[in-house]
């Protein structure tokens, strides 16, 4: 072979390694570019806001027991008109009181060994009263003062008030945004050690809601939702994916 044809035959053969050469570039950036299309951050953001319950639920109930029928009505009457006269004294309007019902149970002779004779040895008379309003300071100082009948004998038995916060409707749409938004701020810090950027959502899933009493750090997978507090806290969560570019 002529110097000329080797010359042509090495050129040759540069040409087609440095064609596979940037063939195998192209194809490894096309792939890593693929690569980080497809890939993804899934965080967890939430939001917090402080609320004050605007509803009030109270129940209380008159209870009696005695060996007569006759007696433990006569007791009954006196407990419940006494019951609705301080209500109305302390600015309870009868409109915002519900009267149940009253209901009777007949008490069991029992036996030491615990076997019942079959014979009623005495009757419980009770009779419940429901107060809904939103006067709560108002309504959870009556409730605190009833305990002033059962110093003059009647026998009183006041539930713990239940405290509602009635505008969560009001208000769930702006802390869902602001959890979509605190997620957003948390896959960014993520990425951000990567070099990657965030992009577009590609998934998002609203939790449960827990309303907990102020600064309570109580949760649960079903969510909560308390009564027992007037100064409390709403948390929403959203779990949402962003696409990585």
């Amino acid at each position: 072979m002529s110097t000329d044809g080797k010359s042509q035959f090495v050129y040759g053969l540069g040409a087609i390694g440095l064609g596979i050469f940037l063939g195998l570039v192209f194809v490894s950036g096309a792939l890593r570019d693929i690569r980080r299309g497809n890939e993804e951050v899934t965080v967890t953001g939430s939001a917090k806001r402080a609320i004050r319950s605007d509803f009030i639920v109270w129940r209380v109930s008159v209870s009696v027991q005695s060996p007569s029928l006759t007696s433990a009505s006569e007791q009954l009457t006196r407990g419940t008109a006494r019951l609705q006269e301080f209500l109305r004294r302390e600015g309870v309007p009868d409109s915002l009181v519900t009267v149940k019902p009253a209901e009777a149970f007949g008490i069991p002779e029992t036996l030491a060994n615990g076997r019942e004779t079959g014979r009623i040895i005495a009757t419980r008379l009770s009779q419940s009263f429901e107060v809904r309003s939103h006067e709560v300071d108002a309504i959870t100082r009556v409730s605190q003062r009833a305990t002033a009948l059962i110093a003059e004998g009647i026998p009183l038995q006041p539930s713990a008030p239940e405290y509602l916060y009635t505008k969560l409707s009001e208000i769930r749409t702006l802390l869902l945004e602001e959890a979509t938004r605190d997620a957003r701020q948390r896959a960014e810090a993520i990425a951000k050690s990567t070099g990657a950027e965030v992009g577009a959502v590609r998934d998002a899933r609203m939790g449960v809601f827990q309303i907990t009493p102020r600064y309570s750090t109580e949760v649960s997978d079903y969510g909560i939702s308390d009564v027992s507090a007037v100064e409390k806290d709403v948390t929403a969560v959203v779990r949402a994916t962003f696409q990585l570019r």
